[in-house]
């Protein structure tokens, strides 16, 4: 008899424990079911906003730029060519991927013999204006012609980085040194080595050429020694070589070989101006020996292609973000924004 009633209690207080262990189960049960429902109903929330979003951007991207394909070529000025081709890299990166842009650099003269044809280049690269000839070339073609100014680039002299007397000179000397009215550094300053001076620069297919033929030099013939090159890259190495070498060129092949090439600051009147991204203007400290840069656009060609005219927009529109990086001084604003407001007038 005391067995049974022992056995009933030990019974029972199993049966109890097993309940409440059965109903803790089923609580932490439901508080990790309604725990996994809130977590799945809060990612699907957010999949879906994601979604929207996206759908919303990718809508936005494409009312602001269809996609296109095919290609842009380009030619002419090898001073022009380091900026042109830094936008051409860019605007294939992160505006139109589908869009090839070659570019390449026969000089500005050579470039518009290559422009100015049946089913020529899209742009023409140039380092000065275009010649009344070319125009009245474009004329007879009925190749319609739209000049594009880009930026502004210093002409800068460059001497050999031994040399540590001429690194100041007055502009009327530079001008008498490729004259070859000095023949000698010691013509210049008896205090100077009584050593030749060779001059070097680009040749007559360059737009660099002409401008400092006909802006600078105001036509007069350059020295007969001078030894005249089609690359620039060739150039930088002669100065590089020649202890006593003095050269020509654009501000951004200085700019991207000063390990290389000296600059020489120029005396204009009010003491020596070091070429630089601050001085070079057309108002500016290094106004006399500062130009414009162009590129040409066939507007035919614009027309009927819709990446040339696309690229020659978004050009106008980013150039001076990226001038800067390649020894171009950027515009004013109002200017390349005007500019391509008058481009996208051709769609």
């Amino acid at each position: 008899m005391t067995m049974t009633k022992w056995s009933k209690v030990f019974f029972l207080s199993i049966l109890t424990l097993s309940l409440v262990a059965l109903a803790a189960c089923g609580s932490d049960d439901n508080s990790d079911d309604s725990s996994n429902n809130e977590s799945e109903e809060s990612t699907e929330t957010s999949g879906e906003s994601n979604e929207e979003e996206t759908s919303e951007n990718n809508e936005e991207e494409n009312t602001d730029s269809e996609e296109l394909e095919g290609s842009v070529v380009i030619d002419g000025s090898g001073t022009v060519y380091p900026l042109m081709s830094k936008m051409a890299e860019e605007y294939m990166v992160n505006a139109q991927p589908n869009v090839s842009v070659e570019v390449s650099r026969s000089g500005t003269s050579a470039g518009f013999e290559k422009f100015l044809v049946e089913d020529g280049t899209d742009f023409n690269d140039a380092s000065r204006l275009i010649k009344d000839e070319e125009a009245e070339k474009a004329e007879e073609l009925g190749i319609d012609v739209k000049e594009l100014k880009v930026a502004l680039d210093g002409l800068t002299i460059v001497i050999n980085p031994e040399n540590d007397f001429a690194t100041e000179l007055t502009e009327q000397q530079v001008i008498d040194i490729f004259l070859g009215e000095y023949t000698k550094w010691s013509d210049i300053d008896d205090s100077w080595p009584d050593e030749e001076i060779q001059t070097y620069g680009p040749n007559e297919n360059h737009g660099t050429y002409e401008f400092f033929y006909e802006n600078i030099l105001e036509e007069q013939d350059l020295v007969d020694s001078i030894n005249l090159q089609q690359e620039y890259s060739t150039l930088v190495t002669l100065v590089a070589e020649d202890k006593n070498a003095i050269g020509f060129f654009g501000f951004g092949y200085y700019d991207n070989n000063q390990d290389q090439v000296k600059a020489v600051h120029v005396d204009f009147g009010d003491g020596p101006v070091e070429p630089s991204l601050d001085t070079i203007a057309e108002d500016g400290e290094y106004a006399n020996f500062t130009r414009p840069v162009f590129t040409y656009l066939n507007v035919n060609q614009a027309e009927e292609k819709p990446q040339v005219l696309d690229y020659a927009i978004w050009l106008m529109e980013n150039v001076n973000d990226y001038a800067g990086e390649v020894g171009f001084a950027p515009l004013p604003d109002e200017e390349t924004n005007q500019l391509a407001e008058e481009l996208k007038e051709l769609k």
